[in-house]
């Protein structure tokens, strides 16, 4: 049995003199009905917390107990205790059910039923600390929306940075000091709305709590929590609207990453303990910066993507995804993505897009777009450079005109500082595990929206598991980790034989694994600008020797375009920039006379076939297996664990090449290089330490792998070229 209040106990509805009985039969029935078998639990509740209920609006009789009409039902609730209720929530439910039986039953249609609930009043009627009656409309939940007059807070006389708002809201910092409301000595932040659209977005905040309120626990750690908004003051001349949410520390993210102390003291603030990070698979605290800082950024993803999440399995896209909306709690060390303002529904209820394919075409959209907010994000996290307005507009401007973020890394490379004796923190977090940060950012930031990464398999990613969570790598995963591998060795510039023997084991096991065996997916993906990286032939350098002129070599640039007259046919324009040097002595900073040499060709593409022979001689059969044995180890190491292939094919599908007449011009800035002798000595000596099929076309029998990032040709004496797919325009300053 329900308690009753001590200070307001319940009338005796059952007593002959009871009011509604002197008014009208009609609504001492109701009454009746009441206290029935059929609503024994809204007769208990409404009998407990002082229920009084009366008809408004146009009521017509026709007989005793019939009602015909019914405008609106108000439920005033009396007791000052109504927010502390265990049963607040069923009983405008319970008056609304009963409502509908009621008007179903007498045979009403349209009636309108409104249940509103009456804040504390005092027990005598001259009391002058009665409070205003309250009136809330039943379709708000007014156990998570809550309303406050300007009398329930102190403002502050500051405002934290990192709460700036937009042009139309002005923000106050502030702090509850109604001793009867559960926030009492909370500190609150003010959000004052102005114009329509910055309403919309406040109610739309409002709308969004009593949606997600079911699950509060996830809602609470990973969305800027809402408690209400505040009541109008009654002046005409203010019409704004102003929202009660959360205060979640000083700074957004993005004033945390603009500190230059920022890590060591984001860090001291989450209190990062074996707790902490055990949520990302790690069992150590402390370590390197580098690992210390990964730690960070892996606990800060994996916090971002499950708000989003959570969001998303709710039918909701965030759509504002940025570091300025992100706030970071030091109480629960959580993440929050803001007060989902404009939060926009999966599905669309406009007759246009009623159809089943329609909403799921949008819910893919809006899916695609808060994942490239948050590959964004996460940029701007883990490379600090990007924080520079400057230069995150030429990142978006670069994913913009369509090129493929999987050459991320090939365009940030020169951008990225690099003052650091140890290098750039960025560069070598997202380098660790294969490149695995930039195949995560590629797979964010993916062009097209289907190819976009989702929050879930976000989480499953290799970057965001720490060294205590076993990820089996995938095919595409293997792929991207034997290209990064190689990409970084080649950097390095030292070309020792375990090098060579590396790089030319990781050819072979990518050449193995090439997604694209077709002539038609060679024709698509084959134009652009390729960057030569290595060649598995001979290297021959200005270390050991002297030649006389001396030439430094920069950029080597195979461009491939398609062929106007025929579509399997494509222009092959070999660019080899170097830089002369006439001194015998080399200049301190390694300049001299740039020149240009240009090789063009026009190549017909056809499907072909590479194949291992085995019989031809002693010698190149044991050379056979020595590399068959070699690159079997190698796929059975646990590294590469995983991968489809169970033994070695003896041949493979390629993209044949047939190239025509090669025509070569070579440019040279300096009159003095002119001359027929010195021309001829300085294209002698670039001949020598470039591979001879990048000047010679003819000589590139075949293609044998092919990806959005990676390309591998095979020259006629069997050597490898390695080219990266570039997006930069290189000038002279490359060289």
């Amino acid at each position: 049995m329900v308690q009753r209040h001590k200070r307001f106990p319940p009338r005796n509805l059952h007593a002959p003199s009871h009011p509604f009985s002197s008014v009208s039969p009609s609504l001492y029935t109701l009454h009746r009905i009441l206290r029935s078998r059929k609503f024994p639990r809204v007769y208990s509740v409404a009998a407990s917390v002082g229920v009084f209920v009366f008809f408004q609006g146009k009521m017509s009789f026709s007989g005793a107990g019939s009602l015909t009409t019914l405008d609106g039902l108000d439920l005033l609730c009396s007791n000052g205790n109504w927010r502390n209720y265990p049963q607040r929530r069923s009983l405008a439910s319970y008056a609304n059910s009963f409502a509908g039986s009621l008007l179903s039953a007498r045979g009403v249609k349209g009636g309108r039923v409104k249940c509103s609930i009456r804040g504390a009043v005092s027990a005598s009627e001259g009391n002058e600390n009665a409070q205003k009656l309250k009136y809330v409309h039943a379709d708000e939940d007014s156990s998570h929306v809550m309303k406050f007059n300007i009398s329930d807070f102190e403002i502050c006389n500051y405002v934290s940075v990192g709460l700036a708002g937009r042009s139309d809201e002005v923000i106050y910092e502030a702090t509850v000091k109604d001793p009867i409301s559960t926030l009492y000595n909370s500190r609150v932040v003010l959000r004052q709305l102005a114009s329509p659209q910055a309403k919309r977005r406040g109610r739309r905040a409002i709308e969004v709590l009593k949606r997600l309120a079911r699950r509060q626990l996830l809602y609470h750690s990973y969305a800027m929590q809402v408690h209400g908004y505040l009541s109008p003051s009654g002046n005409s001349d203010d019409d704004s609207f102003t929202l009660v949410h959360g205060y979640h520390g000083s700074y957004s993210l993005r004033h945390w990453l603009q500190l230059s102390n920022w890590f060591p003291i984001l860090e001291v603030t989450l209190a990062l303990d074996e707790e902490c990070v055990r949520r990302v698979g790690d069992d150590r605290v402390g370590g390197p910066a580098i690992s210390r800082k990964l730690r960070l950024i892996r606990i800060l993803m994996r916090d971002l993507l499950i708000g989003v999440n959570y969001l998303h399995s709710h039918g909701l896209a965030h759509t504002e995804l940025r570091l300025e909306n992100l706030h970071i709690s030091p109480v629960d060390r959580h993440i929050k993505v803001g007060i989902l303002g404009n939060a926009s529904d999966f599905h669309d209820n406009s007759p246009n897009n009623s159809t089943v394919e329609g909403n799921a075409e949008r819910r893919q959209m809006m899916i695609a777009f808060d994942m490239r907010c948050v590959g964004f994000i996460m940029a701007q996290m883990v490379l600090q450079e990007l924080i520079e307005p400057s230069i995150f507009m030429k990142f978006k401007l670069f994913l913009n005109k369509g090129n493929d973020p999987s050459c991320l890394r090939e365009f940030l490379l020169p951008i990225l500082s690099t003052n650091s004796a140890s290098g750039n923190a960025g560069l070598q977090m997202l380098d660790r595990n294969w490149g695995a940060g930039w195949n995560l950012l590629s797979q964010l930031l993916a062009t097209k929206s289907l190819e976009r990464i989702s929050c879930l398999d976000a989480l499953r990613h290799p970057f965001l598991c720490g060294p205590r969570w076993r990820v089996e790598p995938s095919v595409d995963m293997i792929k991207w980790g034997l290209g990064s591998t190689a990409v970084r060795i080649t950097e390095e510039y030292i070309y020792g034989l375990h090098q060579r023997n590396r790089l030319a084991y990781f050819i072979e096991l990518i050449e193995m694994l090439n997604p694209h065996t077709e002539t038609e997916d060679w024709l698509e993906l084959l134009p652009g600008r390729w960057r030569l990286l290595y060649s598995t032939g001979r290297h021959i350098g200005l270390t050991l020797r002297q030649p006389l002129p001396q030439v430094l070599m920069g950029n080597v640039i195979l461009t491939i375009d398609r062929s106007p007259d025929s579509k399997d046919v494509l222009s092959f324009t070999s660019n080899i920039e170097f830089s002369v040097m006439i001194s015998p002595q080399w200049p301190h900073n390694k300049t001299g006379i740039p020149g240009k040499l240009q090789c063009c060709s026009s190549v017909r593409l056809a499907a072909g076939s590479r194949h291992y022979l085995q019989e031809n001689s002693e010698e190149s059969s044991w050379r056979f297996s020595t590399s068959q044995e070699s690159t079997a180890l190698k796929l059975s190491n646990r590294k590469w664990r995983g991968t489809p292939i169970e033994e070695l094919p003896s041949s493979l599908p390629v993209a044949k090449l047939a190239c025509g007449e090669v025509d070569v011009t070579m440019n040279l800035d300096s009159p003095s290089l002119q001359e027929v002798n010195v021309a001829g000595k300085v294209l002698k000596e670039v001949r020598t330490q470039i591979p001879p099929e990048m000047f010679d076309l003819s000589k590139f029998v075949c293609g044998t792998y092919l990806d959005s990032r990676m390309l591998v040709l095979r020259g006629v004496n069997g050597s490898a070229l390695l080219l990266t797919r570039s997006n930069r325009v290189y000038t002279q300053r490359n060289v």
